[in-house]
């Protein structure tokens, strides 16, 4: 199948895609904006003591700020080499399972993608303690990947779990 066959077999995927593109970024980037606004530099607004905080952090690195002195470069190349590829499975793939977790992480990575690009770092901001000890800083868009990634592990954990159980009956 050529590639325009297969964005018209796809477009209705496209268009969910495109739409959850718009509203997760947007908030991501909203959500980024108001909070640098709000809270200094390493400031920190409790919202649930001893649960929950919104603290402004700047990450120049990669998740729980790991790989820190990459560069900003590093992590531009990076993520547009794993949107590319996250965008030709998404076109190649029939899973409409498959499509809306690949739209949740590509909406992440855009959104902190945004962030290393105009700023050189991501912003982060919420904070949340378990068990009394701190959890990483984090962002929406990092919820976005974050669930993705668990959506995309479910699905493919089922459908093996579902071929398995056929093979064992099968026999």
């Amino acid at each position: 199948m050529n590639l325009i066959d297969r964005l018209q077999k796809k477009k209705n995927a496209i268009l969910v895609a495109i739409i959850m593109l718009v509203i997760l970024v947007g908030l991501d980037q909203w959500t980024k904006w108001a909070v640098v606004r709000s809270i200094p530099l390493n400031g920190v607004h409790v919202v649930i003591p001893g649960f929950f905080e919104l603290t402004y952090l700047q990450n120049f690195g990669a998740a729980f700020s790991s790989m820190s002195g990459a560069g900003m470069w590093y992590f531009i190349i990076l993520t547009t080499i794993a949107l590319i590829a996250l965008s030709i499975w998404f076109l190649k793939n029939d899973d409409s399972r498959i499509d809306i977790a690949l739209s949740l992480i590509i909406a992440g990575a855009i959104g902190n993608l945004i962030d290393r690009v105009m700023l050189g770092y991501v912003r982060d901001f919420f904070q949340f303690y378990i068990f009394g000890y701190p959890f990483a800083v984090f962002n929406i868009a990092d919820v976005c990947i974050t669930l993705g990634c668990v959506l995309l592990f479910v699905v493919m954990f089922a459908d093996d779990f579902k071929a398995w159980r056929m093979a064992r009956k099968e026999k």
